[in-house]
């Protein structure tokens, strides 16, 4: 892996050559084995939170980890093109519009015990736009190349606090087009439905049950693209105990492994159904 500056993993997008580097400010990781007209990506995977927060921050290290999504980003490992973040959201979360990305308040709680000051803003927000210069550099290039990508946006979460039955897995897609992409999206359901993990309950996989895919990251994309779909996609926690934050090796690893296979079949579905519209 290389260290790289925001201007080199553009230009080496660009260039179309691959690679396999962090930015500079170890902010967020990204991989290219091989240029495919599909992404992966987790937004919320990353824990690093900057020492100079951590005496004026309320929430625990504890805290924090219950709310981002451990591992996420070993999940999508495997795949030849992943953007991975290393920071907390609850420095700067990717996943909302710039103008909210730094929380006052996080589930209920007051975040800051006081107010951030402008340069720390700065710096959070100068993260956030780094990052999404690099997804549109690379959805031009992928669209220029392909002419129609998907990009696989995953996150995870605490299923325990649901009072009710909740899938293992859910697609969000309120933000796309649902009509024109249906049968893609069906396709991606019965996957994840079908889907054989180490664990006690029974795998399913539901649309817009718990979470709607009304995250940041699918709206950029789908508003800076031609003919691109971005399936949001959580996985409970049934990868660890949520409430102390062991993680569960056998089923992240395995988690990876039908992922690498099924990803990309799936991929090339979509690619073969909407290349050339």
């Amino acid at each position: 892996m290389l260290k790289l500056s925001l201007l080199e993993i553009i230009q080496r997008i660009e260039r179309e050559e691959t690679f396999h580097a962090v930015l500079e400010d170890y902010s967020f990781s990204i991989k290219i084995d091989d240029y495919v007209p599909y992404v992966c990506a987790a937004v919320h995977n990353g824990h690093h939170f900057s020492k100079d927060l951590w005496k004026n921050c309320w929430h625990t290290e504890h805290e924090r980890l219950y709310e981002e999504d451990p591992h996420t980003g070993q999940m999508i490992s495997g795949l030849p093109i992943t953007l991975i973040a290393h920071d907390s959201r609850f420095e700067y979360d990717l996943n909302r519009a710039p103008e909210t990305a730094i929380y006052e308040t996080a589930w209920g709680k007051t975040l800051w015990k006081k107010p951030l000051s402008k340069k720390k803003k700065d710096r959070a927000l100068q993260k956030h736009e780094n990052f999404y210069q690099v997804v549109l550099t690379l959805l031009v290039k992928l669209e220029e190349m392909f002419g129609s990508t998907i990009f696989y946006d995953m996150h995870s979460y605490n299923w325990k606090r649901w009072d009710r039955e909740v899938p293992v897995f859910n697609i969000g897609t309120s933000q796309v087009d649902q009509d024109k992409y249906r049968t893609i999206i069906t396709q991606w359901q019965h996957i994840l439905d079908s889907m054989s993990l180490p664990i006690d309950q029974k795998v399913t996989c539901t649309i817009n049950d718990v979470f709607q895919g009304n995250g940041y990251f699918l709206k950029y994309i789908t508003s800076n693209s031609l003919n691109t779909l971005v399936l949001a996609t959580e996985i409970s926690k049934i990868y660890c105990n949520e409430t102390t934050g062991r993680i569960f090796p056998e089923v992240v690893q395995s988690v990876q492994d039908l992922f690498k296979y099924y990803i990309k079949a799936h991929a090339h579905r979509f690619y073969d159904r909407h290349h050339l519209e």
